[in-house]
């Protein structure tokens, strides 16, 4: 009898039709990408432009905090950074505007990607995800994010303060590196903003690395002055505590705790004492979790917390500014893949986290300022409908404050899932 033939296995188009489906998505989200942009089109650079042409103006010889600009909205604009940063940017002055606008949205694009990759690699690697694919779509949705829309088309140095950040509080504290807090030390020199990230490591107890943070900020300031005296006489004397020179604190832009307030007192400046209060409160709240999230092994949400912290209880802090939602989305989604959806708590976590997570995403990429027009002149907020769209960064982080998970290690599930016995 002839041998009995084996059929082969058969082929399926299982793979395939996955393959096409990534691909779908990934130039879905491409495509999208360029309509985010068009309305931050406007903006050409205008930030760059006026750093670039204040270190012009400091080297002809003249005060540096004397340079200003007329704004269409927020009336004069001054440079406002530490001299330090001052010092960093006037090389670029030498350089054609087009070659510095070309080494900032490149220097940017490299920040933004080589950021989200340390923050979803660990993701990927606790949950088995396809490692390509959640690269991209991950790369596409922060650069889709209004603070890196607004970062790119203002020409903000936004991500070189992310990049040190994260590298010092994600891989330099924790392993405990011998230059631990250098990178927040530089940071805070060059924008003040990342000087709550000393507090963290104040509150974590990560003595040492908050003295080698404070003694670097220190240095480089130090530094700056030597080089500058008057002008940094000038800076921490003065134009420190003038924040009008910022621009005008009520702007829908300001998504801080005093901007909310002073949408709603405006014209009139808010109540300073009331401010102060809800500033001890928040930031004790907020620091308070992320030094529970740190003590329980998860740095990345208590450097996410910290830096929500930071946007809320500074005076200004435009929507560029708040990078911090872009990590507290990374937290949910892992904390949602390591909810346990066998058990019934577990499934309703999961779903909690994921709709938190897609809700934060979707506020974030339309924006509060871009696609909308509030204005010139000082309005008062007066309909709960207003005050919410004017808020929605300020309310939003309030809300990650309370709802970020501190508790659980990542990749771990919630001991809330299974229930006892």
């Amino acid at each position: 009898m002839p041998a009995e033939s084996v059929a082969p296995p058969a082929v399926t188009d299982d793979h395939g039709g996955r393959t096409i489906r990534r691909l779908v998505a990934v130039l879905a989200l491409a495509a999208v990408l360029p309509a985010l942009y068009l309305p931050g089109l406007v903006h050409d650079f205008f930030d760059l432009k006026i750093y670039m042409r204040a270190m012009e103006w400091w080297a002809a010889g003249n005060p540096l905090y004397d340079y200003v600009q007329p704004d269409r909205v927020q009336g004069e604009l001054y440079f406002t950074y530490p001299p330090f940063s001052a010092l960093l940017l006037l090389p670029f002055s030498a350089l054609p505007l087009g070659a510095t606008v070309a080494i900032f949205t490149v220097l940017t694009g490299l920040g933004v990607v080589v950021t989200t990759r340390w923050l979803v690699n660990p993701v990927i690697a606790r949950h088995d995800l396809p490692r390509l694919f959640t690269l991209t779509v991950a790369v596409l949705l922060v650069f889709a994010v209004e603070s890196t829309r607004e970062t790119i088309t203002f020409g903000q140095i936004n991500m070189l303060l992310v990049v040190l950040i994260l590298a010092d509080l994600l891989f330099a504290v924790p392993g405990a590196r011998r230059w631990a807090g250098v990178g927040v030390g530089l940071a805070t020199a060059l924008k003040l903003f990342p000087g709550i990230f000393i507090v963290y490591l104040l509150a974590t107890r990560r003595w040492r690395a908050a003295a080698v943070a404070s003694v670097t900020a220190a240095g480089a300031t130090l530094l700056a002055a030597a080089l500058a005296p008057g002008d940094s006489w000038r800076f921490w004397t003065h134009e420190l505590w003038a924040t009008d020179r910022v621009g005008r604190t009520d702007y829908t832009g300001n998504q801080s705790l005093f901007g909310l307030l002073s949408r709603i007192t405006a014209p009139e400046k808010p109540d300073r004492l009331i401010w102060l209060l809800l500033v001890a409160v928040v930031a004790a709240y907020g620091l308070w979790r992320a030094a529970r999230a740190a003590r329980a092994g998860n740095p990345l949400t208590g450097l996410t917390l910290a830096g929500l912290v930071g946007a809320l209880v500074s005076p200004i802090t435009w929507t560029h500014h708040i990078y911090w939602f872009i990590p507290a989305v990374v937290v949910l989604v892992d904390a949602a893949l390591g909810a346990d959806p066998s058990y019934p708590a577990g499934a309703r976590r999961r779903r909690r986290l994921a709709a938190l997570a897609v809700g934060t995403s979707a506020v974030i990429i339309y924006g509060v300022v871009s696609f909308q027009d509030w204005g010139v002149a000082a309005a008062r907020t007066d309909s709960p409908g207003e005050f919410l769209a004017r808020n929605m960064y300020v309310l939003l982080s309030l809300l990650l404050l309370v709802t970020l998970p501190v508790g659980v290690k990542p990749g771990e599930s919630h001991q809330s899932d299974r229930p006892t016995e």
